[in-house]
């Protein structure tokens, strides 16, 4: 198996309400930003760093920020209509942000309630697209 990783995080990890309303919202939304769920189960997917399951008896949906990387302004515009169409609640138009020259951003509410963004930092060059880790 391989996973991509970044240098911080290891994994985020939600707990969703509706699970299958939740998985809908973000398959939308990755379709957009243009990845793909690695690992998907009945009660649970995967992709990266992100890991989401159902919520059950004994725990709570989570409440978090999460800001995707995004390839440009017109992805975040694409991602911030899916995740509308998707059942995400609008939480903050596509535009400028004032954080730093540059930002262009879009927040949405998840079906759980999760601050979901989008971020496009500006023209810039990456050293790579991921970090790749294979299992020995």
């Amino acid at each position: 198996m391989t996973f991509y990783t970044g240098r911080l995080i290891d994994h985020v990890h939600l707990r969703a309400q509706d699970f299958a309303r939740t998985r809908k919202f973000y398959e939308a939304v990755f379709e957009v930003l243009g990845l793909k769920i690695g690992f998907a189960g009945d009660n649970s997917f995967q992709l990266d760093e992100l890991y989401v399951d159902q919520a059950g008896d004994q725990t709570t949906p989570t409440h978090v920020h999460l800001a995707f990387q995004a390839k440009d302004r017109a992805t975040v515009d694409a991602f911030h209509a899916a995740a509308i169409a998707a059942g995400g609640t609008d939480n903050g138009a596509p535009g400028e942000r004032p954080y730093h020259p540059g930002y262009y951003g879009a927040f949405v509410l998840d079906p759980d309630g999760n601050n979901i963004e989008a971020v496009f930092h500006g023209p810039s060059t990456r050293s790579a697209d991921a970090v790749r880790i294979e299992a020995l």
